[in-house]
């Protein structure tokens, strides 16, 4: 994906590890200036090769009512 989207950030804000499982909170931006908050988790088999993987992706609005950031 880096090769087609060469302008595209990630920015990892939380990574939390735990025996065969890893948790990667990002927050991406795309080169049309989209922006994306990332959850995705990782299990590991016992060679350290990863075996499943889950994510959840949203989008991030241009506005929004709650002045909260979403990581």
């Amino acid at each position: 994906m880096q090769l087609a989207y060469p302008e595209k950030s990630i920015e990892f804000v939380r990574v939390i590890a735990q025996d065969d499982l890893v948790a990667l909170h990002t927050h991406q931006v795309w080169p049309d200036n989209d922006q994306y908050v990332t959850m995705d988790f990782f299990r590991f088999d016992p060679q350290g090769k990863i075996c499943e993987h889950w994510d959840a992706i949203q989008q991030i609005p241009k506005t929004s009512e709650n002045p909260n950031k979403m990581y």
